[in-house]
């Protein structure tokens, strides 16, 4: 999700009632259990029981001038080993919700990397290809797929790109066929659709609603009803009601958990900056209006949390209620 507009100074608090997590130590998930690590932007490292999903998994974090004003379009795409390898672990799955370079750059890697599953769109798939993944790797989905990985169930849904004040977005496209060469560049990224998924838990594990931009299809999210719900927050107010349309079409979360409102042009290893263009206060705000009844969880980097996003791990620091 990207907004394309000069960047400032670091956003406010968040609402006086809603859950923050601050640094933490990298917690190892027990065996037996689910757990959540947020990897920053609209990314997820799901553990359930010794096996691990990624969604959208953007490590590296390299500069591009979004966050300063001075945004580069041609910047040279970069995967860093060692930082990648210390947040993934060993990946069963790896969902794309779409191909700009802060949801897939990493991709690749993790893909030759681990020989992890990939699910995406068919551009994702094209892109993956011209970087040398294993086609027979990848699967393609377009939104309305239900796949069972023996306990873990993942249901595609169709799903919608975020919108800039223009209502537009950066590298709109699709792709039918592998580029002639392997994309160098952030513009050699299209979005390529966008999806969400849900990934449940068999038994009593939750299931989990992940966003990777800041729109969605209503029809599309009909019947879901995830325990946990976590939501793009969105740069502008190009989408109707984005909020609590969202939510009800959910059937009102017990849990929401903001995402992709962060700098992601600043490392894993540093608390959470806030994006300046994001208003976090004003969509919490808008969660407690909507769904009164949802417990908001503002993620850190840095912590464990267990199914219901509450702190898994011994830390550093605790969490408290602002």
């Amino acid at each position: 999700m990207l907004r394309g507009a000069a960047l400032g100074a670091a956003a406010g608090l968040v609402s006086s009632t809603t859950t923050t997590a601050g640094a933490a130590a990298n917690g190892t998930p027990s065996a037996g259990s689910t757990s959540f690590r947020w990897l920053g932007t609209s990314g997820w490292r799901i553990d359930v029981d010794g096996r691990t999903v990624l969604f959208d998994p953007y490590i590296t974090r390299f500069k591009t001038g979004l966050f300063c004003g001075e945004f580069k379009a041609d910047t040279k795409l970069a995967s860093d080993p060692e930082l990648i390898k210390d947040q993934i672990g060993h990946p069963e799955v790896v969902l794309v919700s779409h191909s700009h370079w802060d949801h897939i750059s990493d991709v690749p890697y993790i893909a030759k990397s681990t020989g992890a599953r990939i699910i995406g769109t068919e551009t994702t798939f094209h892109l993956l290809v011209a970087f040398g993944v294993d086609p027979g790797q990848i699967s393609v989905v377009k939104g309305g797929e239900i796949l069972d990985f023996a306990g873990i169930t993942i249901e595609v849904v169709s799903s919608r790109h975020s919108r800039n004040k223009n209502y537009t977005y950066f590298a709109p496209g699709t792709l039918h066929a592998p580029p002639a060469e392997p994309p160098a560049t952030i513009s050699d990224l299209p979005e390529g659709d966008t999806l969400a998924f849900q990934v449940t838990v068999a038994g009593s594990g939750p299931s989990a609603f992940l966003m990777g931009a800041s729109d969605f299809s209503e029809r599309a999210l009909e019947g879901l009803r995830p325990d946990l719900a976590m939501i793009a927050v969105p740069a502008t107010t190009a989408t109707f009601r984005y909020v609590p349309r969202l939510l009800r079409a959910l059937g009102e979360p017990g849990v929401v958990v903001p995402v992709h409102w962060d700098n992601f042009e600043k490392p894993l290893s540093e608390p959470p900056r806030h994006d300046p263009t994001m208003n976090l206060n004003d969509f919490v705000a808008q969660v407690h209006q909507a769904s009164p009844t949802s417990r908001v969880v503002v993620p850190d980097y840095r912590t464990t949390y267990g199914s219901d996003m509450r702190r898994a791990a011994p830390t550093a620091a605790r969490p408290h209620t602002q």
